[in-house]
Parts: structure tokens; C-alpha cells; sequence
């Protein structure tokens, strides 16, 4: 027999729901053949089969909750199908039960009155006296020992689904962006500055060019890359954006992975380009692409959503024309992106002028960066793309 192994999840992620079987029990595989699909609460992963066979057993069934290294089931040599075994439930344990914890009339009663009036459940405390006892010492080392956090607790009695209501359980993906935008509300202290941008520059350039980029480069000019660069640029000025606080100390990055939001079915993913100071923008309009579309089909790796260091999203693909957007941990700030629309502006000698004019925002954690810092980095922004040539010339 051959194990199905779940396989490293990558950077902190332990834990997985086992979402699809895409095999049955007494099913040929041919070894390297997606056989399942687990959902983490970053990326969808498939499991291939490490060897040929026949699929003997399936330990865990789909909404089961996995581990790193579990046994998702089993795979025994042969291509022709064989009996197959009954599924095992997840929960079905063979491992030895846990010793019995002292009783509470095994307590002395000085050792009982504490556990009482403390409330303290005593088969949850180590002791340390003769025969395992509990002694007063092992009581107020128990009280006095760090505590984790408590789990959230579901309700108990869902409430119940009217007629025309329908009720879906939260896919990991969904439940993780909850916690990681929670976290980053009760976390940071979170500040948001706007700015005006008028992109008539940057779209004659565009429209200049666009033909010719696409025919040289193979890949679509957008307005991404434009923003990419000139996040950089601005980024390299004021440090404190692209750095993270860690503890009591301020890690600064010398180095540029941007992360760029991107909206699939199963949720919001923020994918990372990685060493934007050194792409031209034809390599970061391919990079988008292609983290876009790999994103958008579930294909997408841990390692591509790991460790960027300032965070772009466009909202104002979806028409949006101002938010506040959320940081992503352990990230300080990012980018609001919005759209843009045609707007009566009043020029420098005093004419009105029907302009394509995008709002722009900054959301940053005022612990590391002032507001001095932001308002000159959402301004450095402006500038660079109000006047697209700095960005070729780097000034």
C-alpha cells in the first residue's frame, strides 16, 4: 500500500479542508494524477497520486479538515479496480485514550477549596505531588501560566433558514479574509489620506503606444504597470511604507514585491510581483496577466502570494469611485486605485477643463508611518503619473 499524503501547505498555513475528491475508491490512478483537491486558506492545492494504483481507501471525506502530513488515504498496486473498503471517518481514532485526570475527592481539601473557588476544572491542571496528585503549588501555577486565546466559539443554535433563505458554510479562503481584515482593523492604526490624479497623460501614452506594446511584447500596455512603477519610485522615497513592524523594532525592505489584488469566485487573493524595481513594465503587465488568470482558476501557488511589501487594488474596475481599502498584515499601507471618470476641473489659468480624473487613496498604520510621510507619498504618486516621462527617466 502507498500513503496519500498532504503535502506542505507552505509559509504558516497547517491546516487544510480536504474540498474535493476527484477519484473514488476501487478507481484506477496512474501516478502523478490529480486525485484531490485541498482548499487552505490562501491557495486551492491539488494531491497527485504518488504511484500508480488503485485507489484502496479514502481516509477523509470532502469538508473534512486536514493537517500537515495526514493520511488522506491509500493506494494499492494494481490498475484494474479492487474492492474497495468502506470509508474511514476522519474523526474515527484508534489512538489510546488519554489517562484518566484526578478527581476532584482525590483532591486534599485545601487543594479542593482553591480548585472550587477559582472554578477550575481539575483534570486540566498537571500534578506534580505523589501519584500524580494535584498540590496547591501545581493550582497556582496553573492560574499564573499564559492562557491561548480562546477559539471562536459557533453558535450553538443556529438560528432558523426562512423559505426564501439558503445557508452556505464559509469556504477557508472566505473565513481567513474575515480574520486577516478583523486583525488588521483591531491591529494597526489605521489612517486613510486621498488625492486627485489626472490621467490624461497617462492615457495618451497609452494610446500612443499601446499597439506597438502589444505587438512587441505580446501582452496588453495597462494602467497597472503605470502605478506599479510609480509606487516604487515614491516607495524608495519614503521607506516607512515598505516596511512592517515587527515587535518593538521597524523592518525596513530594500526591496520592491508588490502585491496586487485580484477578485476571483472563491474570494479576494492578493498575489505578489516580485522585484519591481528591476522589471521593465512589459515583464510586470506579463506578471499581472499571468498571477490574474492563475488566481482567477485556482491554480495559483502559496510561494506567489507570499511576502510582498505594499499592496495595490483597483476598485474602480468594478466602478468603484472611492474606498478606504484595508491594510494587508503585515504590510502598513496600500494603494487605493479607483475609477475614472470625466470631471469639470479648473486649470492653472483659470479655465474649466473636462478632465479624466481618478481619486486615489492611501490606507497606512499611523504607529510607523506620519502623516507627513503619507500625504508626500500619495503626492509623489500624483506627480509621477500626471507626468508619465519621470517614470522613464527615474526623477
Amino acid at each position: 500500500m502507498t500513503q496519500i499524503l498532504v503535502p506542505t501547505l507552505g509559509e504558516s498555513v497547517t491546516e487544510a479542508t480536504v474540498s474535493k475528491w476527484l477519484k473514488k475508491e476501487g478507481e484506477a490512478v496512474a501516478a502523478d494524477e490529480p486525485i484531490c483537491e485541498l482548499e487552505t486558506d490562501k491557495v486551492t492545492l491539488e494531491v497527485n497520486a504518488p504511484a500508480a494504483g488503485v485507489i484502496a481507501k479514502i481516509s477523509f471525506g470532502e469538508g473534512s479538515n486536514v493537517g500537515v502530513g495526514a493520511v488522506l488515504g491509500e493506494i494499492s498496486a494494481g490498475s484494474g479496480a479492487a474492492a474497495a473498503k468502506a470509508p474511514e471517518k476522519a474523526n474515527d481514532s484508534k489512538a489510546p485514550a488519554a489517562p484518566a485526570a484526578p478527581a476532584a475527592e482525590k483532591l486534599a481539601p485545601a487543594v479542593q477549596k482553591m480548585v472550587g473557588d477559582n472554578n477550575l476544572n481539575p483534570a486540566a491542571i498537571a500534578g506534580t505531588g505523589k501519584d500524580g496528585r494535584v498540590t496547591k503549588g501545581d493550582v497556582i501555577a496553573h492560574m499564573e501560566a499564559p492562557k491561548p486565546p480562546a477559539a471562536p466559539v459557533a453558535p450553538v443554535l443556529p438560528r432558523a433558514i426562512g423559505p426564501r433563505e439558503e445557508r452556505v458554510k464559509m469556504t477557508r479562503l472566505r473565513q481567513k479574509i474575515a480574520e486577516r481584515l478583523k486583525e488588521a482593523q483591531n491591529t494597526a492604526a489605521m489612517l486613510t489620506t486621498f488625492n486627485e490624479i489626472d490621467m490624461s497623460a497617462v492615457i495618451e501614452m497609452r494610446n500612443a503606444y499601446k499597439d506597438q506594446f502589444e505587438k512587441k511584447h505580446g501582452v496588453k500596455l495597462g494602467f497597472m504597470s503605470f502605478f506599479v512603477k510609480a509606487a516604487v519610485s515614491a516607495l524608495r522615497e519614503i521607506p516607512a511604507v515598505n516596511a512592517e513592524i515587527n515587535g518593538d523594532d521597524i523592518i525596513y525592505k530594500n526591496y520592491y514585491d508588490i502585491s496586487v489584488a485580484v477578485s476571483t469566485p472563491q474570494g479576494l487573493v492578493v498575489p505578489v510581483v516580485k522585484d519591481c524595481d528591476v522589471k521593465s513594465m512589459a515583464q510586470i503587465e506579463k506578471d499581472i496577466a499571468g498571477l490574474g488568470a492563475r488566481a482567477k482558476d485556482g491554480k495559483i501557488t502559496v510561494d506567489e502570494m507570499t511576502g510582498g511589501t505594499f499592496t495595490i487594488t483597483n476598485g474602480g474596475v468594478f466602478g468603484s469611485l472611492m474606498s478606504t481599502p484595508i491594510i494587508n498584515p503585515p504590510q502598513v499601507a496600500i494603494l487605493g486605485m479607483h475609477k475614472t471618470q470625466m470631471r469639470p476641473m479648473v486649470m492653472p489659468n483659470g479655465e474649466i477643463k473636462a478632465r479624466p480624473m481618478m481619486y486615489v487613496a492611501l490606507s497606512y498604520d499611523h504607529r510607523i508611518i506620519d502623516g507627513r510621510e503619507a500625504v508626500t507619498f500619495l503626492v509623489r504618486i500624483k506627480e509621477a503619473l500626471e507626468d508619465p516621462q519621470r517614470l522613464i527617466l527615474e526623477v
